[in-house]
C-alpha cells in the first residue's frame, strides 16, 4: 500500500510513495505523533538524482524485516533536501558536528521536539568496513532510547545548544584591498598546481573561487590568479566530469585528474560554472572556454528545461539501476561506432585497451595538441563528427531520470547565467529562456510571500528562502540589463526590500529562513556548493546599489560584506561569493550606461553595448536605453553627444567624460 508520501510535491518523496516504511512528511504531526507514541524520529534526507540515496532505499527501505523494525520503533520522515533546505541545513550541521562529514542520504535520530541525539549518512545492509550495518544502528539506539532515556535526552540538549551557538553572529570587520590580496594569497597557496582545483579525491569544481580569482586579476593584474583558473577551466573541462559527448557537468570528481565523474549534473552546478566560463573566454579570448560554456548552456535548455519553460534540479546518476551507465564506453565500442576513425577519437579521448569501461574524457595533451589554437581547432572541427556519432548511439541507450523540481534559487542561478551570456555570445535565445524568470515569479508567489519549489505547475510547501529572494533578484537585474525592460529591476528591487526585512538578523547579517518551525534558524553565511544567502544578498544588494545609485543600499551591502570579514580572514575558500562581490566593491562597482536611440538609428549604441559586455570586468553593471528613459535612473541626464548614442563609464562616484567611439570605450573600460 502506498504511504503517506503519495501526494507530495517531491518527485524524490515519489520515489518512496511505496516503501514499506510508513514515511511522513515534515510535519508537525510527525512529531505529535512520536510524542504520542513516545519513540523517536528517524529523518532520513536525500535527493532524487542522489545514486547512494537510491541504493540505500534498494537495501533498506524496501526490505520488509527492516521496515517493521523502523514502524514499530520509530516514526519515519523522509525529507527532499531539494524541497526543503532549511531542514537540512539544520541537520546537515548537527551530521558535520557529530561525525565530521557529511552528505546524502543523511540519517539522524530526533527526539519528539525535534533536537538530534545520533547522526550519520549512508548505512550499508551487513556490516561492513568496520561500520555497523542499518538494523544495528536502529536496533542499539532504539534500545539507547528505552534503557538509557536520561542519556539520550542529555546528549541531545547538548545537540542542540551547540547548534544555537553556531547560528551565532561573527565579529564584523573590514574586507578591504589588503583583506581580498590576503585572501588570494592564501587561496592561491592552496591549489593544484598541476590538475587545477584545490585538494585531491573527491574534487569538486571551485565555481565560485575562481569568480574570485578572475575579478582579483582584473583589479590588481595578477598573472597567477588568471593562470590558476585557466589551469582549472582546461582540466575540468578535459576530463571525464565535463560531458564530452552531450555538454554540462557532472556534480564533482570521484578522482583529482577530473577523468571519472559522480554522474549526477546538478542545475546550481552548470548554472556557477556557466559564468565561470563565459568569463574566462571574456576576460582571454578563450575559444575552448567559449564553446565549453556554449555546451554547457545548451545542455541546460536542450535537457532541463520543463514544460512550463523553467529548469528541473537535476538529472540521475544511474540509469536502469546502475550508476554512469549511460555514459561508459568500451574502445571495443567506439571502433564499433566510428569505424576507420577510431583510432584517432581513442587517441584524443585518451581511451585504451583494458579491463571495464573507460569513460570518455578529452586527453588532447597525449595527442599532439600543445596549444590553445590546438585545442579550439581539435574540439570544434576534428572530434565533432566523431563526438556526433558517438552521441547518436549513446541516445539510445538507457537514459537517466530527471528530477522535476524547480527550485527557485538553482533556476535563479541558471536565469541570470543565460540572460549574461546570452548577451556576451549573442545568444538571443537564451536571453528569452532566461525571460522564464516571469513563470517562477508568477508560480512562486503565493498569498503575499515566496514558496521555494515546485513540480509540474505545483507549488511545494516549504517557503522560500534568503538565497531564494536574493538570487531571484539577481536574475531580475541580470535580465534588466539583458532585455533594458524596467520591471524586471522594479521585481527585483522588490525582492531585495522584503529579504531586508524577513531575514534580518538582530546582531547584523542574514539568517537563512524565515522564522519558526525549526529547532534553531539556520544562518550559515559560507559558500558550499552553490553561493550561501548571504553572499548573494550582499551581491544583490551591490547590484541594486549601482543600478539606483543608492547610498542606504551602497551602506547594507558594505554593511553585509563586513559581517563575513573573519570568516573570510579564516576560511577563503568558504567564501568564494563573498570575496567576489567584495571584489567588484572595491573596483565602484563599475556603472556603464549607454544612452542611444533603439531601432535602425541604434547602430552606435548597439555597437557599444557589444563593446561594453565583451570587455566589462566582472560586477560591473550595464544598462541601454533612450536618454532620461523612464525607470532607468543611470540614464537619467545622460543625453546624446553630438546626435549620436553615448556611452558613460563611472566608477563609485567618479564618471570619465562620455564616448562615443568602440575604441574610446574599450579604452575606457581596460583603465
Amino acid at each position: 500500500m502506498p504511504n503517506r508520501l503519495q501526494d507530495a510535491t517531491s518527485s524524490y518523496l515519489l520515489q518512496h510513495a511505496d516503501n514499506p516504511v510508513d514515511w511522513w512528511e515534515w510535519s508537525d504531526e510527525a512529531f505529535d505523533e512520536a510524542g504520542r507514541r513516545d519513540v523517536p524520529v528517524l529523518l532520513s534526507v536525500g535527493y532524487a538524482s542522489c545514486h547512494w540515496c537510491h541504493v540505500m532505499a534498494r537495501e533498506s527501505f524496501t526490505d520488509p524485516q527492516t521496515a517493521d523494525f523502523i514502524n514499530e520503533r520509530f516514526v519515519p520522515i523522509k525529507v527532499d533536501r531539494e524541497e526543503r533546505p532549511d531542514v537540512d541545513a539544520v541537520y546537515m550541521t548537527a551530521t558535520q558536528a557529530l561525525t565530521g562529514a557529511g552528505g546524502w542520504p543523511m540519517t539522524v535520530f530526533l527526539t519528539a521536539d525535534g533536537a538530534p541525539f545520533f547522526a550519520g549518512t549512508y548505512f550499508p545492509p551487513q556490516p561492513a568496513g568496520g561500520h555497523p550495518s542499518f538494523r544495528q544502528v536502529l536496533s542499539a539506539l532504539s534500545e539507547a532510547w528505552v534503557d538509557n532515556r536520561g542519556e539520550v535526552l542529555g546528549s541531545a540538549g547538548r545537540i542542540r545548544a551547540a547548534l544555537a551557538d553556531m547560528t551565532a553572529a561573527l565579529p564584523a570587520g573590514s574586507l578591504d584591498a589588503p583583506a581580498l590580496d590576503r585572501a588570494a594569497a592564501t587561496v592561491l597557496g592552496q591549489v593544484d598546481r598541476v590538475d587545477g582545483g584545490f585538494g585531491g579525491a573527491p574534487k569538486f569544481p571551485p565555481a565560485m573561487v575562481c569568480e574570485f580569482l578572475l575579478r582579483h586579476h582584473e583589479r590588481t593584474g595578477s598573472a597567477d590568479a588568471l593562470d590558476v583558473v585557466t589551469l582549472t577551466c582546461e582540466k575540468m573541462s578535459a576530463g571525464g566530469m565535463f560531458d564530452q559527448l552531450g555538454g554540462g557537468f557532472a556534480r564533482y570528481s570521484v578522482d583529482k585528474y577530473w577523468r571519472v565523474p559522480h554522474f549526477e549534473k546538478m542545475l546550481e552546478d552548470n548554472a556557477l560554472l556557466l559564468g565561470v566560463y563565459s568569463h574566462h573566454a571574456r576576460l582571454t579570448g578563450s575559444v575552448r572556454s567559449r564553446e565549453i560554456a556554449l555546451a554547457t548552456g545548451d545542455f541546460v535548455l536542450d535537457t532541463l528545461r520543463t514544460d512550463d519553460g523553467l529548469f528541473a534540479a537535476s538529472v540521475d546518476a544511474e540509469a536502469a539501476g546502475a550508476e554512469g551507465s549511460t555514459y561508459l564506453w568500451t574502445a571495443e565500442e567506439v571502433r564499433r561506432v566510428l569505424g576507420p576513425s577510431a583510432a584517432r577519437a581513442l587517441d584524443l579521448f585518451g581511451m585504451h585497451d583494458g579491463p571495464g569501461d573507460q569513460v570518455i574524457s578529452w586527453a588532447p595533451r597525449s595527442s599532439g595538441l600543445e596549444t590553445a589554437a590546438d585545442l579550439a581547432r581539435a574540439w570544434t572541427a576534428e572530434t565533432a563528427p566523431m563526438r556526433a556519432s558517438l552521441l547518436a548511439v549513446r541516445d539510445q541507450r538507457p537514459q537517466p531520470g530527471r528530477d522535476d523540481i524547480v527550485v527557485l534559487r538553482s533556476n535563479a542561478l541558471m536565469i541570470a547565467a543565460l540572460a549574461e551570456s546570452g548577451g556576451l555570445f549573442d545568444r538571443p535565445d537564451w536571453i528569452a529562456a532566461a525571460a522564464a524568470a516571469r513563470r517562477a515569479l508568477d508560480l512562486h508567489r503565493v498569498d503575499g510571500g515566496w514558496r521555494h519549489s515546485s513540480r509540474h505547475g505545483r507549488v511545494g510547501p516549504a517557503p522560500a528562502t534568503l538565497a531564494d529572494h536574493a538570487d531571484l533578484a539577481l536574475a531580475g537585474f541580470a535580465l534588466f540589463q539583458a532585455t533594458g525592460e524596467p520591471s524586471w529591476s522594479e521585481q527585483a528591487l522588490d525582492l531585495v526590500a522584503h529579504a531586508r526585512t524577513a531575514f534580518a538578523a538582530e546582531a547584523g547579517g542574514f539568517y537563512d529562513t524565515v522564522a519558526g518551525g525549526l529547532i534553531v534558524r539556520p544562518r550559515d553565511p559560507t559558500d558550499g556548493a552553490a553561493p550561501s544567502g548571504a553572499s548573494s544578498m550582499a551581491d544583490a544588494l551591490l547590484t541594486a546599489a549601482a543600478l539606483t545609485g543608492s547610498s542606504e543600499l551602497r551602506a547594507a551591502a558594505d554593511a553585509a560584506l563586513a559581517s563575513v570579514a573573519r570568516l573570510v580572514e579564516q576560511f577563503p575558500r568558504s567564501a568564494g561569493k563573498h570575496l567576489a562581490v567584495a571584489e567588484a566593491a572595491q573596483r565602484g562597482p563599475l556603472q556603464i550606461a549607454i544612452a542611444g536611440p533603439a531601432g535602425p538609428a541604434g547602430v552606435d549604441r548597439v555597437d557599444l553595448v557589444s563593446t561594453a559586455r565583451r570587455l566589462m570586468p566582472g560586477g560591473s553593471v550595464l544598462v541601454a536605453g533612450e536618454p532620461d528613459a523612464p525607470g532607468i535612473p543611470l540614464l537619467a541626464d545622460r543625453p546624446l553627444v553630438a546626435d549620436r548614442a553615448a556611452a558613460y563609464v563611472c566608477r563609485g562616484f567618479v564618471c570619465d567624460r562620455p564616448v562615443t567611439n568602440p575604441d574610446d570605450l574599450a579604452a575606457a573600460l581596460a583603465r
